[in-house]
């Protein structure tokens, strides 16, 4: 069972991450904007069933909750607290091919566009992962890659970021134009 070393508030008032010293997944992220869209992740229907809880996020030793507005911290967080303290922990670290147990990178934000076939996407998706995704990581936020259609790119935001006032307009912004500075000057970056 995974021990939570700490607990983190984030740019987002109704979110907080919890840090744990074991991982509860290895490079994957699971985004749950609900509770009917967890009814098949153990872990994250547990956290739904605590109560007051508008999204779930995990990867790797981060978990992130986002709760209703009207709930008081001092009231969910320990509650919250029960179900993420009972998940199972990843017992195994995959293997890069080699046996040496390393994974190599954390997924990547291009992980629901379907195909990284498309050079531009590629170029894209190593800015995200070199100089974004940490940073949301950091928040206990993620997104991924929807779609790349011409200039335009589709984002979606999860974790705390999901519903995070900064998210949609100063980190979409700086997104669009660090994308446009290095990548594609004509880029339009939609969160949806």
């Amino acid at each position: 069972m995974p021990k939570i070393s700490d607990i983190q508030e984030t740019p987002n008032p109704n979110a907080v991450k919890f840090i744990l010293r074991e991982p509860i997944s290895y490079g994957t992220s699971h985004s749950f904007p609900n509770a009917e869209a967890a009814v098949d992740d153990k872990f994250a229907k547990s956290i739904f069933d605590v109560g007051n809880v508008v999204s779930v996020f995990y990867m790797d030793k981060m978990v992130t909750v986002e709760k209703t507005d009207d709930a008081e911290w001092d009231e969910v967080l320990p509650e919250m607290a029960v179900p993420i303290r009972a998940a199972e922990a990843v017992a195994v670290r995959p293997t890069n091919g080699n046996g040496n147990g390393s994974a190599g990178k954390v997924g990547g934000a291009i992980a629901a566009a379907g195909s990284d076939d498309d050079p531009k996407l590629r170029e894209i998706q190593a800015l995200l992962d070199e100089k974004i995704l940490p940073y949301l990581a950091g928040d206990g936020g993620w997104l991924e890659i929807l779609e790349l259609n011409g200039s335009e790119l589709k984002i979606r935001y999860q974790g705390s970021c999901g519903s995070c006032p900064s998210s949609i307009s100063g980190t979409l912004a700086a997104i669009e134009n660090m994308l446009r500075e290095d990548i594609d000057p004509d880029i339009e970056v939609i969160a949806v």
